[in-house]
């Protein structure tokens, strides 16, 4: 690989870490922020996610804007608004400003993140080097929502919740100097004014309403007429929208993207997948706090394990393991592995050992390393150069949603037994970890999914079958 591409690989993959890190560096800083800003309680949650519905809903325009008005345009506006954003995020004085500029910071990041795969598999075209790069830029994401947490624990403790936004401005100014000098320069695929106007708005409307309803579950649960309500105007959009694609002669999302099984079959498995690992991310972090007593700064290092765990298999092994067995075998072993680890969860105990009930599951969910890489390289085999911005942008959506999802269903479930459970007189710790268990056996169940889908579409020999392309543009 020479130093040119070393150089365009570590800027995208710096500008993701920062995407990621942004996501989940915040949550060990909110009783800081609530308390120096004066959020209330329901105020509080739109720091998340506020940034969470700009982003998950801007990923699917972004990516398609990419392809049309170049992706390396797309990838420097997405940084400049964010580091701008990140500013006015840290030297925030209210909690309206803050909100704002989260919102401001998910649109960057939806912008960049968009389009950074489809940057990267037209730059690294030779299979070797773009197993390599896919396991770095894997890496990056991996890693980096357990960072976050050790990183955001760290920053607010030392310095203030402030400094969890100012960190982002050297990164994203050294960010934009060096993309400026190595990201290679595309004029898009066919002009601004063929693009599909109606479509993105509905698309954008639709991604959003749908993000927006789905974290609120948690709040107002599933049956309410708000939860109900919200939902059938988000189904209603995106029926629209999807309507519309078969219709106009430049869709925004052109249908024969899903006829590549790789393409299909890679989100399908993503978003079960992401699901299920927020029984990870989130709920054995809150099992380690509000069961065992673990502060923030605690809990961060106590996931450091798997984080180097993540890393060293995205960034070391899963390349070889794609190359010598193939994405598919290596994705399915990955999944096992995760599906070992839910299961592991299941069992745990009110008075856990570190190293005898936590320390095996962390192993286990090294697994995520060999997903991830080769959950991208299925993905993204199936996008033609004119749509690789398309199919990025797609695969992140999923991605995102997969979260919220997993956010809303496991954490509503674990909170739901947990309230039976201290209506019988179960003791709280106790009530907390039946709540927890059926979390991680609900995660276990999407894995399970997730392989026969893995299995079924995934199969080795249509996965290199790229998307015939657009008909060339006048």
């Amino acid at each position: 690989m020479s130093y040119p591409k070393r150089l365009a690989l570590a800027v995208l993959s710096a500008a993701t870490l920062m995407t990621i890190l942004d996501g989940s560096i915040v949550t060990v800083a909110l009783p800081e922020i609530q308390r120096d800003l004066g959020f209330t309680a329901a105020g509080l949650s739109w720091v998340v996610n506020g940034y969470l519905i700009a982003f998950g809903g801007l990923l699917l325009l972004a990516g398609r804007l990419g392809d049309l008005l170049g992706r390396r345009s797309m990838f420097l506006l997405g940084n400049a608004v964010f580091t701008v954003a990140s500013l006015v995020a840290g030297a925030a004085t209210g909690p309206a400003l803050l909100i704002v500029a989260r919102f401001l910071q998910g649109v960057g990041s939806a912008f960049a993140s968009a389009v950074a795969l489809g940057i990267l598999v037209t730059l690294f075209t030779e299979a070797g080097e773009r197993k390599v790069a896919i396991g770095v830029f894997s890496f990056t994401g991996a890693a980096g929502a357990a960072l976050g947490q050790v990183l955001g624990g760290v920053l607010t403790d030392a310095f203030g919740w402030h400094w969890i936004f100012f960190i982002n401005i050297p990164i994203g100014l050294a960010t934009l100097a060096l993309a400026v000098k190595v990201l290679p320069a595309d004029r898009g695929t066919t002009r601004a004014g063929k693009a599909d106007v109606p479509g993105a708005a509905l698309v954008t409307a639709g991604l959003m309403l749908g993000i927006y309803t789905i974290v609120g579950v948690e709040q107002h649960g599933w049956l309410a007429g708000r939860t109900l309500g919200l939902g059938a105007v988000s189904l209603a959009l995106l029926i629209a929208f999807a309507v519309r694609q078969n219709l106009v002669r430049d869709p925004l999302l052109p249908p024969r993207i899903f006829g590549s099984r790789s393409v299909s079959g890679a989100n399908a498995v993503q978003m079960l997948t992401v699901s299920a690992m927020f029984a990870f991310q989130i709920l054995v972090a809150l099992y380690m706090q509000r069961v065992l007593g673990y502060n923030a700064l605690q809990t961060g290092l106590a996931l450091l394990p798997a984080a180097a765990a993540i890393g060293g298999v995205s960034l070391f092994v899963s390349a070889r393991l794609n190359t010598r067995f193939g994405e598919r075998a290596v994705l399915l072993a990955g999944l096992t592995l995760l599906l070992g680890a839910m299961l592991w969860l299941t069992r745990l105990p009110v008075h856990a050992s570190y190293l005898t009930d936590l320390l095996p599951m962390m192993v286990l969910i090294a697994g995520f390393g060999l997903v991830l890489p080769a959950l991208t390289a299925l993905g993204m085999s199936g996008a033609d150069a004119g749509d690789a911005g398309l199919v990025s942008g797609l695969f992140n959506t999923t991605q995102q949603i997969g979260m919220a999802l997993g956010v809303a269903v496991l954490s509503t479930l674990a909170a739901a037994r947990t309230a039976t459970l201290l209506t019988t007189g179960a003791p709280a710790a106790e009530a907390l970890t039946g709540g927890f268990r059926l979390a991680f056996g609900i995660a276990a169940g999407l894995l399970v999914a997730a392989l026969l889908v893995a299995y079924t579409v995934l199969r080795p020999a249509t996965n290199a079958a790229p998307v015939p392309g657009p008909a060339p543009v006048p």
